[in-house]
């Protein structure tokens, strides 16, 4: 083309194709900061999660009772009848001097009034309980307030409890006959709760000299 007398005009298929080249290029470009940021999101939850459980051992288990790291000292357990999850549980080994204090597992009340429930349930050596915290709920809010910290009183009555004390039938809320109390209007979540701590409890019982074992 002789372009002396007047401007070089680009072809429309040349024009097209430098388009589609610059589309995916911005394409490209889009897809890896999604993955970049989908990679940091899932990153931050872990560690924000990780946090939440290192805080929740803090408030179950006294410093003086163990020398170990239960953050490190884990296994994971598959008891979906139990555990109430077909996932694996984690639980976290406490030691003292190398010998088995207490294990905390993180069992699932799939049965709360809103959805699935995320326990951590600490139980000394002998099969006593030494506390429960929770770690994730959808409950309402005010519902959950009742027992989503360590100085709520309903969790409280965790404490020093085991699979005979009180006897296996009265492992439930006071309305189903039990030795628990119920909130205040609401027995759907602390029943729900009570049975994952008890079941959590039954697990311990039959499975103690192999979640301590080093080679599980």
């Amino acid at each position: 083309m002789d372009t002396r007398n007047g401007p070089e005009f680009v072809a429309p298929r040349r024009r097209a194709s430098v388009a589609i080249v610059a589309l995916v290029c911005v394409l490209a470009l889009l897809t890896g900061a999604l993955v970049w940021l989908a990679d940091a999101t899932r990153e931050r939850i872990a560690i924000n999660q990780q946090t939440g459980v290192a805080s929740a051992l803090s408030a179950l288990l006294a410093p003086d009772i163990y020398d170990n790291e239960p953050l490190e000292d884990t296994i994971e357990v598959a008891a979906p009848d139990f555990l109430g999850t077909a996932r694996p549980v984690t639980v976290y080994r406490v030691r003292k001097n190398g010998r088995p204090v207490a294990a905390v597992l993180r069992p699932i009340a799939p049965d709360g009034y809103r959805g699935p429930i995320e326990l951590l349930v600490a139980i000394a050596y002998d099969g006593t309980l030494i506390g429960v915290q929770v770690l994730r709920h959808n409950e309402t809010p005010g519902l959950g307030n009742q027992f989503e910290t360590r100085e709520a009183d309903w969790l409280e009555a965790f404490e020093g409890r085991s699979l005979a004390n009180p006897p296996q039938q009265r492992w439930t809320v006071k309305k189903d006959g039990g030795d628990f109390d119920a909130f205040t209007g609401a027995t759907i979540t602390p029943r729900a709760i009570v049975k994952a701590v008890r079941r959590s409890l039954e697990f311990y019982r039959l499975n103690r000299d192999a979640l301590f074992a080093s080679d599980v």
